[in-house]
C-alpha cells in the first residue's frame, strides 16, 4: 500500500488525523507501506503501534518517506537512496517465496515537471537495479499525471498557482513525463483503472479528481498482481487528502530454512 498521510498526520490547525490513519493501516492490514509526507512524526513509534517496521529516509528540503514492513516478511537490505530529491527515497529489499523483491518508495518534486522527470530517473535507477527481469515494486506519491492523455479539462479547473504546477514551461501542454520516463524503463501501471487518489472529503484546493499516487512494477511482479484499488470509506476520507492505494499479490514469505 502507499499513502500519503499529509503532514505527519496533523494539521497546521492542530488538527490531529493520526488516529485515523493508524485504523485504517489496521484495517488494511499491508504487508508493505510506502507513506509519504512524515514531518513531525514519530514514525518508530507511529510503526511500532501499527506492528510494522520502519525503515525511513530523511529529507533535507521536504518531508521524509519511509517503508514500513510486516516484520513476518524478512527484509534482505534497506538504504535511502542517496539524490537530492525535493522530499526522499527509501528502498528495501524483501524475501519473498518467489525470490527478492525491491520496493522502492518515493514523493517526487510537487513544485516542477522537470525536477520531477530527474527525480523519476533516479528512482527508476534505484529500483530496477538487478531488478529489471525480477520483482520490483515502485510506490509513492508522484505528484503528477500519467501519459494516457484526457487531463487537460481537469488541470484547467485548478487555480493558477496549481494549475502550473501540471503544465510544461509553454503553459499549454500537460506535464506527464515522469511517469512517461518509468513506463519507458519497462515498470507496469498497476493502478491506470483504480480511479482518483485525491482529493478526500478532507479537502485539497490544489487537487481535480487527479490519481497522483502510483504503484509501478515489473512485468514479472505485475503478473503475480491480483486486484488493486483505492481505498474508499469514511475513515480515508477524513485521515488525509489523499486516499491510499493498494495492490496485492500472490506472494508469501519464504519458508524458514
Amino acid at each position: 500500500m502507499t499513502w500519503n498521510i499529509r503532514t505527519g498526520g496533523r494539521d497546521r490547525d492542530g488538527a490531529d488525523r493520526r488516529e485515523l490513519v493508524a485504523r485504517v493501516i489496521a484495517r488494511q492490514r499491508p504487508d508493505v507501506l510506502a507513506v509519504q509526507e512524515l514531518g513531525g512524526l514519530d514514525v518508530d513509534g507511529f510503526a511500532a503501534g501499527v506492528g510494522l517496521r520502519p525503515y525511513l529516509a530523511r529529507s533535507w528540503l521536504g518531508q521524509p518517506v519511509a517503508l514500513l514492513v510486516r516484520p513476518s516478511w524478512p527484509v534482505l537490505a534497506a538504504a535511502p537512496v542517496r539524490r537530492p530529491f525535493h522530499h526522499a527515497a527509501q528502498r528495501v529489499v524483501v524475501g519473498t517465496d518467489a525470490g527478492a523483491l525491491t520496493v522502492l518508495g518515493t514523493h517526487l518534486d510537487p513544485y516542477s515537471g522537470t525536477r520531477r522527470l530527474v527525480e523519476a530517473g533516479w528512482v527508476a535507477g534505484a529500483a530496477l537495479r538487478r531488478s529489471r527481469d525480477g520483482l520490483a515494486l515502485l510506490a509513492g506519491d508522484l505528484n503528477t499525471l500519467d501519459p494516457y492523455g484526457g487531463h487537460a479539462d481537469r488541470v484547467g479547473r485548478l487555480p493558477p498557482a496549481y494549475r502550473r504546477r501540471h503544465l510544461r514551461r509553454d503553459g499549454r501542454t500537460v506535464e506527464t513525463r515522469a511517469v512517461a520516463r518509468l513506463l519507458a524503463a519497462g515498470l507496469v501501471d498497476l493502478g491506470v483503472s483504480a480511479g482518483p487518489t485525491v482529493p478526500t472529503a478532507h479537502g485539497g484546493a490544489e487537487f481535480a479528481d487527479m490519481r497522483l499516487d502510483y504503484l509501478l512494477a515489473t512485468p514479472t511482479l505485475a503478473a503475480r498482481l491480483r486486484a488493486a484499488r483505492v481505498v474508499r470509506d469514511p475513515d480515508t476520507e477524513h485521515a488525509s487528502d489523499h486516499y491510499p492505494l493498494l495492490a496485492e499479490f500472490a506472494l508469501t514469505p519464504p519458508l524458514p530454512r
